[in-house]
């Protein structure tokens, strides 16, 4: 027998919340296997086959600036895509964002290096990447409101993370791939092996796309736009008895569903965002360089090390999204901010023995424990920071902007500061401390949301 959930007045079936579910788990899977491949091969392909004639340390340099550059076009697709989901609903948004990723991703795969086509490879290169990150500025948030929105309040948290398990196997598949590259010879990795996994990610985009088609509309999306019809038939009838402008008797006497805004909820999910996102970014991509070029190791610990972790976050990202249900979002961020504020310094101590096994436990505990459990809380959490009439644009942008600010950024300045400081450790595990720090202090402002009404237009805070 099939359960009923309700949202409002609206009705969706236990095979629809299943049915977005995998849509989004998909969606994400693909969004973070895309850009976990290309941090993965800016971390050891890209300088040498896009960046030939750099010094090393500057080559890699560059190609992390190339990475960013995806951060730098997330924020406008956040907006573009976040008003269109507000506007005309969350499923056609997603359908254009996965279209979007899966073909940049694919073309990367096709693109010649530098020795083939000069400088317009990596001009190409960066252009690939500005569409990638155009489509990808709403993906997340789009799946991840879908999916909350579709959620019943007392299992929020453990159903919107299964987001998170998206990004995880995203993670998982690309780190998985990349081990299997790496046992390829020097020469047939460097001509054409890297290039495989981002040409069979289409197979991924195109099942993706014909799930998405076939989901039925978010029914908190659907409410609030039920909500405002019947709130512009009340003040219609109003005027048509008093004579009075429609407009102005939709703001004198009709109820409305226009959103009260105090910007507080943008900037306090933007500082969640930032402890996650930040320290995401500097351990699957920066410390994945930093083991081959300042540790000098060889390139497999890390690359395995996330497979490790990625695996492993199969168990905890649930775990951290039933716990939030359990004893609260605000409870669980901040103890999860904290520990990762504590272990940055261990963990990089850890690293600087250069012993495969303690540099990958210290990989593994900061992306499957830290990155992952902050993320899965997060789905639940920002969603619920946000009223309905503005949840995408809001929570989009708010995830962007932080990620610009953290993510996009934080390879490129841990790079600067290693190739400054000859490699010393101390300021890559300042900064990871600082991202913690910033979430960890957002949690004593923000409220707790657990069991939110979404369907509510005001922001919680």
């Amino acid at each position: 027998m099939t359960a009923t959930i309700q949202i409002g007045a609206t009705q969706r079936s236990s095979k629809d919340l299943i049915k977005t579910a995998v849509s989004g788990w998909l969606g994400t899977a693909m969004e973070y296997m895309d850009f976990q491949l290309y941090s993965l091969a800016a971390a050891i392909i890209f300088p040498k086959i896009f960046f030939p004639n750099f010094d090393p340390v500057v080559g890699l340099l560059v190609a992390f600036i190339t990475y960013g550059v995806g951060f730098l076009a997330r924020p406008v697709g956040a907006w573009f895509f976040g008003r269109m989901g507000d506007r005309v609903g969350r499923k056609k948004v997603l359908v254009i964002t996965i279209m979007m990723m899966g073909v940049s991703t694919m073309l990367i795969g096709f693109l010649p290096g530098y020795a083939q086509i000069g400088i317009a490879a990596p001009v190409i290169l960066v252009l690939l990447r500005l569409a990638q990150g155009f489509g990808a500025g709403a993906e997340l948030s789009g799946a991840s409101v879908m999916l909350a929105e579709y959620s019943p309040p007392k299992k929020r948290g453990l159903i919107a993370s299964f987001v998170c398990l998206g990004t995880n196997s995203g993670t998982l598949l690309a780190a998985g791939l990349w081990v299997l590259l790496t046992l390829l010879p020097e020469e047939a990795l460097m001509s054409w092996g890297w290039r495989l996994p981002f040409i069979a990610s289409i197979g991924i985009t195109l099942y993706a796309l014909w799930m998405r088609r076939n989901l039925k509309e978010s029914p908190v999306f659907e409410a609030t736009r039920e909500q405002e019809i019947a709130d512009a038939a009340a003040a219609a009838a109003f005027a048509a008895t008093s004579g009075t402008a429609v407009g102005q008797s939709a703001q004198a006497s009709a109820p409305t569903t226009k959103a009260k805004r105090k910007g507080k909820a943008f900037f306090l999910a933007m500082a969640l965002r930032i402890g996650e996102s930040g320290n995401s970014a500097m351990i699957q991509t920066f410390l994945i360089g930093y083991i081959v070029t300042g540790l000098s190791m060889d390139k497999s610990v890390g690359t395995f090390a996330l497979l490790i972790g990625s695996f492993l976050g199969f168990a905890t990202v649930p775990l951290a999204g039933w716990l939030s249900d359990a004893v609260g979002r605000r409870t669980m961020y901040r103890a999860l901010s904290g520990f990762q504020m504590c272990f940055a310094i261990p963990a990089l101590l850890m690293m600087q023995s250069r012993d495969p096994f303690l540099v990958s436990l210290a990989l593994i505990i900061g992306l499957s424990v830290s990155v992952l459990g902050m993320f899965s809380v997060q789905s639940a959490y920002v969603n619920e920071l946000f009223g309905s009439r503005n949840r995408y644009t809001q929570l989009a942008m708010a995830k962007e902007i932080g990620g610009v600010l953290s993510g996009g950024l934080a390879p490129i300045i841990a790079a600067g500061l290693l190739a400054l400081f000859t490699n010393s450790w101390w300021p890559v595990a300042g900064m990871m401390v600082l991202y913690s720090a910033v979430a960890f202090v957002a949690t004593f402002f923000a409220p707790e949301t657990k069991g939110r009404d979404l369907t509510l237009v005001e922001d919680a805070v």
